[in-house]
């Protein structure tokens, strides 16, 4: 596999906290990514940023007005957790659909693929740039884009179930399931918008848990214990 998307939740990299950063949860993620770069693989990452944003709970906040706020928290995540990257020896940039002055720069799928070329992770911060899309659907739009094989979605749960098994302790969780029963049972994978584009594409995700032990290298040397979203 030559190059991959990573979707990184805010929550997960928030460790036990639930808030903000836990430095050594993030430093384990990016000694994980420095082996796959190392050994030749191209990988862009997205993080979430429900560690710092959850607007669409108030309601006295403007819709529009929470998801910008939203965005600006995956800026906030993605310049940290680069700026981890680079302290381990990577080589970072961090592209956003808008300007942030000489924050980031503005995304286009030559310039990705430049960075790519020269054995940088990219970052894909700010999610799509326009309110009522979540990262979700930034995460598929722009593996789509990259021409990612795959998405991997490192979250704070192991894989997909079919229910809550925080609420239901007799949860089923899937080895594999395929995107069509993901959109029609709502399996809350990711969110609807962005599982209708990952099937209208055919893009593949893997779902696992962030904070098992080396869980994304294990995920791509054949030690994948998540479930597999097939197309």
């Amino acid at each position: 596999m030559k190059r991959i998307m990573l979707k990184l939740s805010g929550e997960a990299l928030a460790g036990e906290k639930k808030t903000g950063f836990d430095e050594p949860t993030v430093r384990k993620v990016a000694m994980q990514v420095k082996e796959l770069v190392e050994d030749g693989m191209q990988v862009g990452i997205v993080i979430g940023g429900g560690n710092f944003w959850r607007g669409r709970t108030s309601e006295n906040i403007d819709r529009t007005k929470a998801d910008q706020i939203g965005m600006l928290a995956t800026v906030m995540n993605c310049i940290y957790v680069s700026e981890i990257f680079r302290s381990v020896g990577m080589k970072t940039d961090i592209l956003t659909p808008f300007e942030c002055g000489s924050f980031t720069k503005l995304f286009s799928k030559d310039r990705a693929n430049k960075y790519f070329e020269r054995g940088e992770v990219v970052f894909f911060a700010g999610g799509t740039g326009h309110p009522y899309f979540s990262t979700d659907t930034g995460v598929v739009l722009r593996a789509i884009e990259i021409e990612a094989e795959v998405i991997l979605l490192a979250k704070a749960i192991d894989g997909v179930y079919d229910s809550d098994p925080a609420k239901n302790p007799e949860a089923k969780k899937y080895d594999t399931v395929t995107i069509d029963e993901v959109v029609a049972q709502n399996l809350q994978v990711v969110d609807m918008t962005a599982s209708i584009l990952a099937r209208d594409n055919r893009m593949p995700m893997w779902v696992f848990g962030l904070n098992e032990e080396n869980s994304i290298v294990n995920t791509l040397k054949g030690e994948f214990r998540g479930t597999k979203v097939t197309v």
